[in-house]
C-alpha cells in the first residue's frame, strides 16, 4: 500500500512538471512551479522504491523531505506580494529578516539531515531526538501554511478566481503535513495509516495545481515582481541548488571514504565554498544573470525606471570626471566592460576626450567625414559586428581606419542634441551575449541624447569659466602695466644718471646688471600678456629654418638646445610669428625643466603626411594624472613664477593649424613634446622651398 500510493503521488508530480515545461508561459513562476514539482516527484518516487523493496535509507528520504519543502516554500515566496512595496518594487524591511530567517532554517535542516545523519540514531534520548524531527516538520508546515494565506489574502478579489485552486492544493500539502507530524509529536510516533495516506492525499492535490496553472498561465495576479529583488532571488536558489549538490557529494564521499572519509568531506565543502564565492563575485557571471532574466522572465529586457534610475546616478556621481561616467552610464546599458568618447572640438574635429578600461587612443575624426555625417543625418547606433555581417545596411558610411583596432569594439553611439552630433562613445562586447536588437538600440539611442545634453553643459561650464578667468586675467594685466611702467621709470632715471657717473666702473657694472634684469623682465611680461588678436600672415614655412633660428636664439641658455634635422625639405602653412612664438615656448619650457647637467634635444622628421617636432628634455617630468587634467589648462603651471598661458596657447594653435600635440613624460625621467603638423606641398605634389 504504501509503494503504491507513494507511486501514484510520483507519477502525478512528474506528468505536471513534465506539462508545465512543454507548455510552460509562466516564465519564473512557472519553472519554479515545474522544479518544485519534480523535486516532489523525485521525493515520492524514492520512498515507493523503497517500501516496494523493503529497504531504508532515513538520511535520503529526510533530505529529499526538506529539498520539496524548500523547494515550494521558495515558489511560495517569489510568487507572494506582501514581501515587496508596491511603491519601490524592493523587499520590506520588515519581512527581510524573515525571509532570511526561513532561508537559514531549511538550509540548517538540509545540513543536519545530510552530515550528522538521522538525530534517533546519534542523540543519547531518542524520545527527545523524536520529539525534534517532528517539529521540525511541523514548522515547515507553519511557513507554508502562513504563506498560503498571506498569498491569497493579498492577491485582489477579482483574480482570485486564478490563484484558489493552487492555494487548495499546496495548502492541502502542507496542512496534512502539519497533521502527520502534530499526530507524531503527540504520541512519540508517526501513524502508519496517516503515513501511507499521505501519498494517495499528494496525488489529489496535483489536479488542483494543474487546474489553477491553466487558468493563471503566466502567473499575472497583478503582483510586480522587482528585477533587482529577482536578480537576487534567482542568485540566492542558484546558490541553494549547488550547496545542496556539494553537500551530497560531500556526503557521499564521507560514506565511501573510509577512514579518509571526513578528511575528504571537508577538503571538498572548502573547494566548493571558495569556486562558489568566485563565481558569485564574477561581474562575467552577474552580467550573464541580469541578461537571462530579462530575456526568460519578463515581456522586455529593461526595467526602464532602475535603468533610468541607475544611468542619472551614475551620471550624478562626483567620484570621476563626467566625460568618464557619460561612457560608464552607456556601458551599464549592455553590460560592456570598456569604452571610449570623442567630443567636437571648436576647429571641427572630434578628438577623444576620456577613455574606460580601454588603451589611450589619439587619432581624431573630422566632422566632414562620411563616418560623422552618416550618425549625424541617421542618429543610428552603429553595430559594428552587423556592419561586418551586412555591410549593406551602412552602405553610406566608411568606418575610421583606427576604429577596428580597438580591442572588440562592438558599439559606436552618437551623442546628438538638437540635431548636431556633438560626439560619439565607443563600447566594447559585452560580458555576456546581448541580442542587440530594436529596444537596445532605441535605449541606447535616449540615452546617448541624454549623454550629449550632459556633455553640452559641461563644456559650457567650462567654457564660462575659462572667459571668467580671461576676464579676471585682462584685470590683473593692468597691474602689470603699472609695473612695466615703474620699469621704465627706473630704466630713465638710471639714463639721466648715466651723464654724472658715466666713467665710474661700479655704476657700470651696477647699470649693466639693472639694465639686463629689467629687460628680461619685460620680454617675459609681453609674451605672456601677448593676445594674438592681430590677423595672421599665412605663409609657407620652412620649417627647418624656424627651428634653427629658435635654437641660434636659445643658445646662451643652459642647457643648450641641440637640433638633428632628418628631413630638410619639410615645409608648412603658418603664420611665422606665432609658429616661432610658439615652438620657442616649447624649448623654453623644456629648458627651464632642465638642470644645467642635463640635456635638450630637438628633432625635426617626417611621418607619413606629418612633419614631426620633437622637443625632450631629461627634467622633472610630469605625471599621467597632470597632463591628462592640468597641463592643457590655462592658469596652470609647475614653474613658481609661471602663468601656465603658454602651453595652452601652444595646443590651440597647433589644433587650428590642422595639427596635433602629444606628450609623454615620466616622473624624474624628462618628458617628449612631438608636434605633428600636415605638410605643405605645391601644386606639383611636392614640398616645396622657401616662403612664398
Amino acid at each position: 500500500m504504501a509503494a503504491a500510493s507513494y507511486a501514484s503521488a510520483a507519477i502525478a508530480f512528474l506528468l505536471l512538471s513534465i506539462l508545465l515545461l512543454t507548455s510552460w508561459r509562466g516564465r519564473l513562476y512557472g519553472l519554479l512551479l515545474a522544479v518544485a514539482s519534480f523535486t516532489s516527484a523525485l521525493w515520492a518516487g524514492t520512498i515507493a522504491g523503497l517500501a516496494h523493496w523493503e529497504m531504508a535509507n532515513p538520511v535520503l528520504v529526510e533530505a529529499l523531505e526538506i529539498l520539496r519543502n524548500a523547494v515550494l516554500t521558495a515558489f511560495l515566496v517569489i510568487l507572494l506580494g506582501p514581501f515587496q512595496t508596491r511603491e519601490t518594487h524592493t523587499t520590506s524591511p520588515k519581512i527581510r529578516p524573515t525571509i532570511i530567517a526561513v532561508v537559514l532554517f531549511y538550509f540548517a535542516c538540509l545540513i543536519q539531515a545530510l552530515f550528522f545523519g538521522p538525530v534517533v540514531d546519534m542523540a543519547p534520548d531518542a524520545a527527545a531526538s523524536l520529539h525534534y524531527v517532528f517539529l521540525t516538520k511541523v514548522v515547515m508546515a507553519i511557513i507554508g501554511m502562513i504563506l498560503i494565506e498571506q498569498y491569497y489574502r493579498n492577491t485582489p478579489q477579482e483574480r482570485r478566481w486564478g490563484v484558489k485552486f493552487i492555494c487548495l492544493g499546496i495548502g492541502g500539502l502542507f496542512v496534512y503535513d502539519f497533521y502527520l507530524y502534530s499526530d507524531a509529536l503527540l504520541f512519540r510516533k508517526i501513524n502508519l495509516d496517516v503515513w501511507v495516506a499521505r501519498g494517495w492525499i499528494n496525488a489529489l492535490t496535483v489536479p488542483l495545481i494543474a487546474f489553477s496553472a491553466a487558468r493563471n498561465p503566466k502567473w499575472t495576479v497583478g503582483i510586480a515582481v522587482s528585477r533587482h529583488i529577482l536578480f537576487y532571488s534567482s542568485a540566492l536558489f542558484g546558490a541553494a541548488v549547488y550547496l545542496l549538490l556539494m553537500a551530497a557529494v560531500g556526503y557521499y564521499l564521507r560514506f565511501s571514504g573510509g577512514s579518509w572519509g571526513t578528511v575528504l568531506q571537508l577538503i571538498f565543502l572548502f573547494g566548493a565554498i571558495v569556486l562558489l564565492i568566485i563565481v558569485l563575485f564574477s561581474g562575467t557571471t552577474r552580467s550573464w544573470l541580469r541578461v537571462f532574466i530579462s530575456k526568460h522572465f519578463f515581456s522586455y529586457n529593461y526595467d526602464y525606471r532602475e535603468e533610468w534610475l541607475r544611468f542619472t546616478r551614475t551620471l550624478s556621481e562626483e567620484k570621476t570626471e563626467l566625460r568618464v561616467r557619460v561612457i560608464a552610464a552607456l556601458a551599464q546599458l549592455v553590460e560592456s566592460p570598456a569604452g571610449g568618447l570623442w567630443f567636437k572640438s571648436e576647429h571641427g574635429f572630434y578628438r577623444p576626450i576620456a577613455r574606460w578600461n580601454i588603451p589611450d587612443i589619439a587619432e581624431c575624426v573630422g566632422a566632414g567625414s562620411r563616418f560623422c555625417q552618416f550618425m549625424q543625418e541617421n542618429a543610428w547606433v552603429i553595430d559594428l559586428q552587423q556592419h561586418d555581417s551586412d555591410s549593406q545596411k551602412y552602405a553610406a558610411m566608411i568606418l575610421p581606419d583606427w576604429l577596428p583596432a580597438i580591442p572588440k569594439a562592438r558599439w559606436v553611439i552618437p551623442l546628438i542634441l538638437h540635431g548636431e552630433l556633438l560626439g560619439f562613445v565607443v563600447l566594447t562586447e559585452p560580458r555576456s551575449h546581448v541580442d542587440f536588437n530594436w529596444e537596445v538600440r532605441d535605449l541606447l539611442k535616449v540615452a546617448g541624447s541624454q549623454a550629449a545634453s550632459y556633455l553640452a553643459q559641461y563644456e559650457t561650464d567650462q567654457a564660462l569659466s575659462m572667459a571668467r578667468q580671461f576676464e579676471s586675467f585682462n584685470r590683473i594685466s593692468t597691474f602689470v602695466v603699472h609695473d612695466i611702467k615703474n620699469l621704465i621709470s627706473q630704466l630713465s632715471l638710471l639714463l639721466i644718471n648715466a651723464e654724472k657717473h658715466k666713467n665710474n666702473p661700479e655704476f657700470q657694472q651696477d647699470m649693466i646688471e639693472t639694465i639686463a634684469l629689467s629687460v628680461n623682465k619685460m620680454k617675459r611680461m609681453l609674451e605672456k600678456l601677448s593676445n594674438g588678436n592681430r590677423v595672421d600672415n599665412i605663409n609657407r614655412l620652412p620649417l627647418a629654418e624656424i627651428l634653427q633660428q629658435i635654437v641660434h636664439s636659445k643658445s646662451f641658455f643652459e642647457p643648450r638646445p641641440g637640433l638633428v634635422i632628418d628631413e630638410t625639405a619639410l615645409n608648412v602653412r603658418a603664420d611665422q610669428v606665432r609658429l616661432e612664438r610658439v615652438l620657442g615656448h616649447l624649448v623654453q619650457n623644456a629648458i627651464e625643466a632642465t638642470p644645467k647637467d642635463g640635456q635638450v634635444a630637438i628633432r625635426l622628421k617626417q611621418k607619413d603626411e606629418w612633419a614631426v617636432i620633437e622637443i625632450e628634455d631629461t627634467g622633472h617630468g610630469m605625471d599621467e594624472q597632470f597632463i591628462r587634467d592640468k597641463l592643457f589648462q590655462p592658469f596652470e603651471s609647475t614653474k613658481t613664477a609661471g602663468m601656465g598661458i603658454g602651453v595652452f596657447e601652444s595646443k590651440e594653435y597647433v589644433e587650428e593649424l590642422g595639427g596635433k600635440l602629444h606628450v609623454s613624460s615620466q616622473v624624474g625621467q624628462g618628458s617628449i613634446f612631438s608636434v605633428m603638423l600636415p605638410i605643405c606641398r605645391d601644386a606639383s605634389g611636392n614640398e616645396g622651398s622657401g616662403i612664398s
